[in-house]
């Protein structure tokens, strides 16, 4: 069965509630001089001399139990022109930890404040480029971060709260001071509360955790590179992805202030989070997929597909979240690791962000609502799209592992297979290994490939392999990856650019001042040459076969696990194989189990769900006539993945 798309061709867009906006914002925001109904908004106000102050927003939370709420610091810009006229405008908002640790962007920018305390330089273009256009632009420092009392929790109670206090503000409905301890009360009269939040990585999985709230006022979110549940950013049913947990990511980003007075917060997240992988009220809490339903904000959701440090089970369990619940959505998927689409794709990104925000939040007829839903990089720099995504031919199809003429180098294919294949975990062994040594007999995987395809087969969305093993030891991880075994140039997103190398020219994109330049370093792609291609991967402790907390294995006896794999669309082209590989630990990719595990495969129970356009016709016609397999060869790829960042966003 196909993934659920919206319920509309691209958007439910309510088109009299819609073009009402429109002639609203056209009426408030337009210059006196234009006619007609808008289609964009043009730089036509002042950069240099916008409103630049600080507000301090009530959150309603006393986390670090000082005896009274915390307030988080909120930064703006707004253009002055308006302000004068008393007219009421948008607002683009980022929430984030980093503001003043570790700073925003590929050149790791921070806020930074004159003398009277408002804010000079706020990352990123944002505020360059939209503040003329006339949006209000809004820094929030998360609780527990920078100026902000409270404490840090990582994608909890108190991070949520601290946008969503801020949306509230906006739209009147809390309270907001002139300082961080005065009793002078500042109002938001200058919006009209329609909000739109964007941020990468932690800063877009704030924006997804306040869009599952259904927070009124808030009409769009742009989450790039962000988590969806933080489960599945530390753990993949069992297995850990990190060697630590959110402790010590909230110990990273913390003020001062809040490392003197956070210690129960800190204590809470080691206790709520242990390292056995067990699913517990800390995560449940963490999770946004569940709340999907409350979500009334329309998405345009950016990943990179092999972003190894938020991994894409994250979008993809969202996306299919709000499909399901017909939220109106865009999506853009590139070849990228963690890498913002201003560094990969930067005029096309602009615009279209220009195009989304004045269609969401000002009501402008541009045009948007009717361009496909998807687009996907195909090859560095070549970009196709989708009227749908997944499109609507996609089905789900069921491929089964067989035994070959030699241990552990099996075929794939839709038929039903009898017999075994058996690995030993090897620790020091990741995905690049196994994939290189697909056509040759290892001790530390079991590979499983098509014949070369007469014609394309193109996956698009999330994958799931069901395991039946029966492992010598108490404790066992397993690795499931989907492999295209064939010659192609791809974005090196295993290199210290994740797929992009940063040049010393600049390019512009907005107004600038003394303070806060709008020029940023140009990018391009870093490619390299490769044999076989990881399309997607997943991970799984055996120990939570039957629930979601883990249990020790009695050696010996046969276990059934089904697998997530990270979501993506790829193309398998003609004559390239697709392959399927199950191994245990993936080197800095999960964590080793205790012992040393051999696992047996039960082939007749084992079986990878993919979700292919065309379905089993589709495999069924690109694998009829088939050649060959090509004589066993040792393969290049991309060198080994590693995680060595533990920070989600820092890998800017």
């Amino acid at each position: 069965m196909p993934i659920p798309v919206s319920r509309t061709r691209f958007m439910t867009w309510r088109s009299l509630a819609t073009a009402a906006v429109a002639a609203l914002m056209a009426a408030l925001l337009v210059p006196a001089a234009a006619h007609g109904a808008p289609r964009q908004s043009t730089p036509v106000y002042s950069y240099e001399n916008a409103i630049r102050e600080s507000v301090w927003v009530d959150t309603g939370l006393d986390g670090d139990n000082d005896g009274r709420h915390d307030r988080v610091a909120v930064d703006i810009v707004r253009p002055r022109e308006l302000a004068r006229q008393g007219r009421r405008i948008p607002v683009i908002m980022d929430a984030s930890p980093y503001y003043s640790c570790c700073g925003r962007g590929n050149e790791s920018q921070k806020k930074t404040y004159d003398a009277n305390g408002d804010v000079v330089q706020m990352p990123l273009f944002y505020d360059n480029y939209f503040v003329p256009r006339g949006y209000a632009f809004v820094g929030v420092d998360l609780a527990g971060t920078d100026r902000s009392d409270g404490c840090v929790d990582v994608g909890g109670r108190s991070d949520i709260r601290s946008a969503k206090a801020v949306i509230d503000w906006l739209n009147g409905r809390a309270r907001g001071y002139t300082t961080r301890a005065g009793t002078t009360r500042a109002s938001a009269t200058w919006t009209n509360g329609r909000t739109g939040m964007i941020g990468k990585s932690w800063d877009g999985t704030i924006a997804n955790g306040v869009a599952a709230t259904g927070v009124k006022g808030l009409k769009t979110i742009v989450p790039i590179s962000a988590i969806s549940s933080w489960y599945d950013y530390y753990f993949a049913k069992g297995a850990p992805l990190y060697d630590s947990g959110p402790d010590w990511l909230s110990g990273y980003v913390d003020s001062p202030d809040a490392r003197a007075k956070c210690a129960a917060v800190q204590r809470k997240l080691v206790d709520g989070a242990p390292r056995t992988g067990d699913w517990t009220p800390l995560w449940s809490e963490r999770d946004y997929v569940k709340d999907a339903a409350k979500v009334k904000a329309s998405v345009f959701l950016v990943h990179g597909m092999q972003d190894l440090n938020v991994r894409t089970k994250n979008f993809g369990q969202w996306w299919d979240a709000l499909a399901k619940n017909g939220v109106d959505r865009k999506i853009w998927l590139s070849q990228t690791g963690h890498v913002d689409p201003f560094d990969f794709r930067r005029g096309a990104w602009v615009d279209t962000l220009h195009r989304w925000f004045d269609h969401e939040l000002l009501g402008y007829d541009n045009g948007i609502d009717h361009e496909p839903m998807a687009d996907v990089e195909r090859h560095p720099d070549q970009w196709t799209t989708s009227a749908v995504w997944p499109p609507r031919a996609t089905a789900a199809t069921t491929l089964r592992p067989g035994t070959g003429t030699r241990p552990g180098v099996g075929t794939l294919g839709l038929g039903r297979a009898s017999g075994t294949e058996t690995f030993t975990d090897d620790p020091q062994e990741s995905e690049t290994d196994w994939a290189a040594n697909i056509d040759r007999p290892t001790a530390d995987k079991a590979g499983f490939t098509t014949r070369p395809l007469t014609r394309d087969l193109r996956l698009s969305g999330s994958s799931k392999v069901t395991v039946t093993a029966t492992p010598t030891t108490s404790t066992a991880h397993l690795s499931a990856v989907l492999v295209d075994l064939g010659p192609d140039t791809v974005r090196d997103y295993a290199g210290s650019g994740e797929g992009i190398t940063t040049l010393t020219d600049r390019t512009c994109w907005g107004a600038s001042t003394a303070g806060d330049s709008s020029c940023f370093k140009v990018t391009r792609a870093a490619t390299t040459d490769v044999d076989y291609t990881v399309v997607s991967r997943g991970w799984a402790d055996l120990g939570n076969h039957a629930s979601d907390r883990g249990v020790p294995l009695t050696p010996g006896k046969a276990y059934t696990i089904t697998l997530d794999l990270a979501a993506t669309d790829h193309v398998v082209p003609k004559g390239h194989r697709l392959a399927l590989i199950v191994a245990g630990t993936d080197k800095d990719l999960i964590d080793p189990p205790a012992g040393t595990p051999t696992l047996t495969l039960d082939l007749s129970r084992t079986s990878a769900r993919v979700p292919l356009v065309g379905g089993a016709d589709a495999f069924e016609r690109a694998t009829k006539g088939s050649t060959a397999a090509p004589s066993a060869s040792v393969l290049d790829g991309v060198r080994a993945p590693h995680t060595a960042l533990r920070v989600p966003g820092e890998a800017d």
